[in-house]
């Protein structure tokens, strides 16, 4: 291959896809042929976003520095965030990088590319609703969690010392994001309880606010019926076949009656964002790149894949914004772009089933469709070593089984040591 590759976005496929070229193509003529650029400057699951939003994950031990994985995958890494892409003259604009303060400290640049993989992910589906952009949270990258948790530690702060003693917080959107992080916040504030003095502490309602008539509409309502037990069972308010009408600084207006709170998270929606329709490519209903079963765009040389990719899937609609789909996109372009001349077949898409956490050490279930069926179910503790084992692996795939290994141990040595609940 002549032409080096550009792939705009180091989410858990862009990363993948960038590392495993970078190992296939090695370096030619002195210098590497993959280029990664990402607009934060380390890495950081996206399915464990709700655990640093919570206080259950440091993100600064957790994540991952693009340099560090660049330079052990044999590819190259740039910061910076797209604005813009020439398909004619196969050139990528990106954004001026300013400080907290304002001040410039990289000018905006335009990136030559022989070809292009975008990478970019998505954003949060607001469905137009009054007061969801000014008084909402979202978990869209690692700064929205980290943002989270400042309000939410001040939260803990200011109930504890309250007249009334009460914190409400209400997550709108029942999928996995909403489910998990409903348990992670229920069972840190548990944590935090048992630490303070009986005049400090605090009761916290969390109310699982979703549209549709069931939670998890995604799974099989097998597992959505266990996780309802588990919620219920940790004190979780569910609140289904209610849309939220308005977003309040105090609380949620819905078809269902008020809901108060103190803090409110909007996890409900996949929505790309509007810019992408600049970027002279054809976009689908929700702004996202139409690719075809090749994942290629409407644009010679150029590829899209995960969240920001509308791809054909099964029975006819669009592959699902999933973790476990970027990936697989990922090893499907890895195989087309090392060698273009050869056609691997259009890219298929195979669910191998989802798990959501549930908290604790038993509290996971899980349906994995690939390995019994479309009906196999596991759950607790079981369960709860595949959830950690999907996130190792994706950790294997990019830094190696040993330094993985090493990781894991420091993540538990850690916890061991400073608690499960992080307020600083």
């Amino acid at each position: 291959m002549d032409q080096d590759i550009v792939i705009v976005g180091g989410g858990a496929g862009g990363l993948e896809l960038a590392a495993r070229l970078g190992r296939r193509l090695g370096r030619r003529e002195g210098r590497r042929r993959v280029l990664l650029i990402d607009r934060s400057i380390f890495h950081l699951w996206k399915p464990t976003l709700h655990e640093v939003a919570a206080g259950s994950l440091d993100s600064h031990q957790e994540g991952l520095s693009y340099p560090f994985l660049a330079r052990r995958n044999n590819f190259s890494f740039a910061f910076g965030e797209l604005t813009g892409v020439d398909p004619v003259a196969r050139t990528i604009e990106l954004a001026a990088v300013k400080d907290e303060a304002g001040d410039r400290l990289i000018p905006p640049r335009t990136l030559p590319y022989g070809t292009l993989v975008l990478a970019i992910g998505s954003g949060s589906n607001l469905f137009d609703t009054p007061g969801a952009a000014e008084h909402a949270h979202f978990l869209e990258n690692v700064a929205d969690a980290e943002a989270f948790n400042r309000h939410l530690v001040a939260a803990f702060l200011a109930a504890a010392y309250s007249s009334h003693r009460t914190l409400n917080i209400a997550i709108v959107g029942a999928g996995a994001t909403g489910v998990e992080l409903s348990t992670e916040l229920i069972e840190g504030h548990d944590e935090l309880s048992s630490g303070l003095a009986e005049d400090q502490r605090f009761g916290l309602t969390v109310t699982l606010v979703e549209a549709a008539p069931r939670i998890l509409g995604g799974l099989p309502e097998r597992v959505a019926d266990k996780a309802v037990r588990a919620l219920e069972a940790k004190g979780v308010r569910l609140l289904t076949g209610a849309k939220v009408e308005r977003v309040r600084a105090d609380g949620l207006d819905t078809t269902a009656g008020d809901v108060p709170a103190d803090l409110t998270v909007w996890a409900a929606g996949v929505k790309s964002p509007e810019r992408n329709r600049a970027f002279a490519l054809e976009t689908g209903r929700l702004n996202q790149f139409i690719v075809d079963d090749h994942l290629r765009t409407s644009a010679p040389g150029v590829y899209a894949m995960g969240d920001c990719a509308e791809a054909p899937g099964p029975g006819g609609r669009p592959v699902p914004a999933r973790a476990q789909a970027a990936a697989q996109q990922a090893a499907y372009l890895s195989r087309t772009l090392v060698d273009p001349s050869r056609d691997p077949g259009p890219f298929v898409y195979r669910d191998r089933g989802s798990l959501v956490s549930l908290g604790g050490e038993g509290g996971v279930g899980s349906l994995m469709g690939g390995l019994g069926g479309p009906n196999f179910l596991v759950e607790g503790l079981i369960a709860r070593w595949v959830y950690m084992g999907l996130h190792l692996d994706h950790h294997r795939a990019i830094i190696g089984a040993p330094r993985t290994l090493l990781l894991a141990l420091s993540r538990l040595l850690h916890r061991r040591v400073s608690g499960r609940l992080k307020l600083h």
